[in-house]
């Protein structure tokens, strides 16, 4: 049996996701700059590459999802170990379109490079998108 990661986006306003097994984590993005508060932004989502500009210039993301990086890394160094099946981890935000979609998918992309055993679905759960990363995918 292998581990599968489901990485979720969402908007807190719909609820939190809930996993397989009940657990996992769920990262509020809420704390970081929303580039919904802008007009040039409202109609975008986090894989638009004005809202990744965005994001990434402001510093605060990369620092919010290294932090994420280093505490989920050993939980699932552990669940592969001892043969734990599901993962879950979300992010949420507002309206789940800029920052959580953002951080999800990134998230996604780095599971993926950095256990290439581990089945990663990815959940836009506000848009109704989900979908299993694979090595061809780009994010």
């Amino acid at each position: 049996m292998s581990l599968t990661v489901t990485v979720y986006s969402f908007s807190y306003k719909n609820g939190i996701p809930t996993s397989e097994n009940g657990g996992g984590y769920v990262f509020d993005c809420r704390g970081m700059h929303n580039p919904g508060r802008y007009e040039q932004y409202k109609s975008l989502t986090g894989a638009d590459a004005p809202v990744i500009e965005f994001l990434e210039e402001q510093g605060e993301v990369q620092v919010f999802l290294a932090g994420i990086q280093q505490l989920v890394t050993p939980h699932i160094n552990n669940y592969i170990e001892r043969g734990f099946s599901d993962l879950c981890v979300c992010f949420g935000c507002t309206g789940g379109r800029h920052r959580s979609l953002y951080c999800a998918n990134h998230f996604a992309a780095w599971v993926h490079e950095s256990f290439p055993d581990v089945t990663v679905r990815l959940i836009h759960r506000e848009h109704n998108i989900e979908r299993n990363i694979d090595s061809h995918e780009n994010i």
